[in-house]
């Protein structure tokens, strides 16, 4: 036989799209071509799997081989393809059954020996080789991250020859089993470690209940950096799904996944010199960017006003839509990006004893200037924000009281959240304007404390909007099932900066 097909799969965004490795032999001077919009690495594998097929013993045939990657319009990057073309040449070649290699997907990159090397996106892959109906065939390495998929049969190899006697002699690979991961991710902090700020405390823990965004203004030192690491503690557990979407996100990564995440909610936290393509990803063959890395998780932006206001500005749209999508001239890429931001900055550009109080030496235009880092536009997607004042010293050496530990306030967040879900099936953050309206309905007296306020900070309709979702956050904490007077004038507290930018 001088033709063979190998199936594989290309990774496409977070996109495991399926490709057909062909391997045909004809006459002619020896030589090995590689055609189907391959790139680097791709056009580099015929050398490695030369190579690999003659130190593990086999014939490597002469005459003309030609490797085609169908579609031919899909681009692929990456040694992925290493395994599925020597596996193809040696079908076409005829020192392997073409036969057997129907019933499986093949990914992996060869080293000049055989041996089998990981590659990314290897959980996508298996995904969608379980909606195929198909084995996977994957390196050893990417054995644990692609057994995560349940349903899925995964055969760990190590050796080109591992694979060729499991399709031919019968010493079959052993399947992957399941890792035995905790259901319970341990965080290693906890939020009884705060002392203090009370009504930092209370914030964090309605933004964990309706996955509200959450914005902390305060002196350096007030604790904003460490309530933000405690609130992955509060948060409900991811469920099946959610941890499998984030999974194969970082997957695609270029760090890869590591298994010691699995089922815990992401925190991002990029530096303040970091572009706005590493925030929302690109690249030639586009990558996924931080917030799609904490997809179902946490953006954390310490020191907020550091960042060019212009990179901020490109979180906007994801903010409100939860995916991001990259066009390129060739092709597009979507990414999901249902991410949680949570950011901290100080109050002005002065140092540890300016607090916006009678100490401050900062002048007013420094102080415009320093606001001006953030875009109202940006700031009303926000729906907490709050002041995070200093502490006083008593409260510091307060060993006897006693704070709430995370597993405490994580039990009322999950109540709250069941309350959500049996609701409208979501959370409260998540809701458009026509659910805020059905599930959010104020009596008159209520009504008339919201317009009011509405007037005198001339609050946009995204923030009033933002604020009725609060607020039911807020009742579903209390197992409320109507928003009343006090769920409506906590909520309206959680806008400090509509009070700091209307200069009372």
């Amino acid at each position: 036989m001088s033709h063979a097909v190998v199936h594989s799969r290309a990774i496409v965004g977070v996109q495991a799209l399926p490709v057909q490795v062909e391997a045909n032999i004809s006459g002619g001077l020896p030589a090995i071509s590689i055609v189907g919009m391959p790139e680097v690495a791709v056009r580099e594998s015929k050398d490695r799997v030369r190579a690999a097929l003659q130190n593990s013993r086999f014939e490597f045939p002469d005459g003309r081989i030609t490797i085609n990657l169908a579609p031919a319009d899909l681009p692929k990057e990456g040694g992925r393809f290493d395994l599925p073309i020597a596996l193809g040449i040696l079908a076409a070649s005829g020192q392997l059954s073409a036969d057997a290699l129907e019933q499986y997907e093949f990914i992996g990159e060869l080293s000049l020996a055989g041996e089998l090397r990981p590659v990314r996106g290897s959980l996508p892959t298996a995904l969608a080789a379980r909606d195929a109906g198909k084995a996977l065939v994957t390196p050893t390495e990417n054995a644990g991250e692609a057994a995560l998929v349940g349903g899925q049969i995964v055969l760990p190899a190590a050796h080109l020859l591992d694979v060729c006697r499991h399709l031919e002699s019968g010493q079959h690979l052993e399947p992957q089993p399941a890792a035995a991961i905790p259901k319970t991710p341990c965080y290693g902090v906890d939020l009884a470690d705060v002392r203090g700020q009370q009504h930092a405390r209370r914030a964090l823990e309605v933004a964990a209940a309706g996955r509200h965004h959450l914005m902390m203004v305060g002196p350096p030192g007030t604790g904003k950096t460490m309530l933000a690491t405690r609130l992955p503690t509060i948060l409900p557990p991811m469920s099946e799904a959610e941890a499998l979407e984030s999974a194969a996100i970082t997957s695609v990564s270029q760090g890869g996944f590591d298994l010691r995440q699995w089922r815990r909610r992401p925190i991002r936290r990029p530096h303040h010199t970091s572009s706005g393509v590493a925030l929302v990803g690109g690249g030639s063959n586009p990558r996924p960017g931080e917030i799609s890395l904490a997809h179902h998780g946490i953006l954390f932006l310490d020191e907020m006003t550091e960042f060019d206001r212009h990179v901020l500005d490109v979180l906007r749209e994801p903010l409100e839509t939860g995916e991001i999508t990259i066009s390129r001239a060739a092709h597009q890429a979507e990414f999901p990006a249902r991410f949680q931001l949570i950011c901290a900055f100080n109050p002005c550009p002065q140092g540890y004893d300016c607090d916006l109080g009678p100490r401050c030496q900062c002048s007013p235009e420094q102080q415009r200037r320093h606001r001006s880092r953030i875009s109202a536009p940006l700031m009303d997607r926000i729906d907490i924000q709050i002041e995070v004042p200093k502490l006083p010293k008593e409260a510091l050496r307060d060993t006897e009281t006693q704070a709430e530990s995370s597993a405490t306030v994580r039990q009322r967040v999950l109540q709250a959240h069941q309350r959500q879900f049996e609701r409208c099936g979501k959370s409260n953050g998540e809701m458009n304007n026509r659910e805020v309206e059905r599930h959010c309905a104020l009596d008159a007296a209520t009504q008339k404390l919201l317009d009011l306020v509405m007037d005198r900070f001339r609050l946009s309709a995204r923030a009033y909007h933002r604020i009725l979702k609060v607020a039911r956050t807020i009742a579903d904490l209390e197992g409320r099932s109507r928003i009343q007077s006090p769920h409506i004038t906590e909520a309206l507290g959680y806008r400090a900066m509509d009070r700091w930018q209307a200069g009372s």
